[in-house]
């Protein structure tokens, strides 16, 4: 055998097995695209679901009212006992 027919053939094995190497690598790039992309859209549903428990406005306000209801009859209540 000649010393080009043997650099031929090994160049030719390097550029298969490197051809191998860049398809798996390539697959395992879409594969992991494809992984972000689901995962993204999980992400995305769990915001919408969080966003939409809010307090309303409304039920906040009613909250307040009866919270300072509360704390105006603990307030006269120790007024009551302080004049004691």
């Amino acid at each position: 055998m000649e010393a080009q027919t043997i650099i031929n053939i090994s160049i030719g094995l390097v550029g298969a097995l490197g051809g191998w190497v860049l398809n798996n690598l390539k697959s395992s790039i879409d594969e992991l695209r494809k992984q972000d992309s689901l995962l993204a859209d999980k992400v995305q549903h769990i915001e919408v679901l969080v966003a939409g428990t809010y307090v309303k406005r409304d039920d906040m306000d009613k909250l307040g009212s009866a919270l300072f209801a509360k704390l105006d009859k603990i307030e006269a209540k120790l007024d009551g006992k302080a004049d004691k």
